[in-house]
């Protein structure tokens, strides 16, 4: 049986940031590498369109090995604006009974970086990924939804025309 619970009016959502890739193909951290003129990452302009739009709490996926690093590069500046928790994607982290294969070194994805999260997140929430810019105004379109939606089992996505997305 499922059921659905009524959700507080006004509730701020929280903006879940996918920061633990390892870069292989990029060659490094892409998540933490300068990309505006003042040295902005991606996930700056994710940030500070987020709290614009609404959110009320970030939760990023890292790893623990380059913690110092993120919290240095990103998350300091933000921490005085909006609330900052951290989950950590590791490999062996929500597998329950699961036995991990020897050989495997990758993240298990995007699946695996939302559970992580399960006991950092009790309110309304979205998902970005670290290395994509998605504007203020798809992340307000969000926000308000999330804020304003009337049970649990209310889900949105924000979507894009394929052709404006391409460079």
């Amino acid at each position: 049986i499922r059921t659905t619970t009524p959700l507080k009016i006004g509730m701020k959502p929280t903006l879940l940031v996918l920061a633990a890739g390892l870069g292989t193909r990029y060659g490094g951290l892409k998540q933490i590498d300068a990309v505006g003129p003042h040295g902005q990452t991606i996930i700056d302009y994710s940030i500070y369109d987020g709290i614009r739009a609404g959110f009320g709490k970030m939760v990023f996926v890292i790893r623990h090995y380059f913690e110092e690093a993120f919290r240095e590069k990103v998350s300091s500046k933000f921490n005085r604006f909006v609330e900052t928790v951290y989950a950590y994607q590791e490999l062996d982290a929500c597998l329950g009974d699961f036995r991990l294969p020897q050989d495997r070194t990758k993240p298990w994805g995007t699946g695996h970086a939302i559970l992580v999260c399960r006991d950092l997140i009790h309110e309304p929430f979205a998902v970005v990924n670290a290395d994509d810019y998605y504007g203020v105004h798809s992340l307000r379109t969000i926000a308000d939804f999330l804020t304003h939606k009337k049970t649990a089992a209310d889900y949105a996505m924000v979507g894009y025309i394929l052709r404006n997305s391409l460079s």
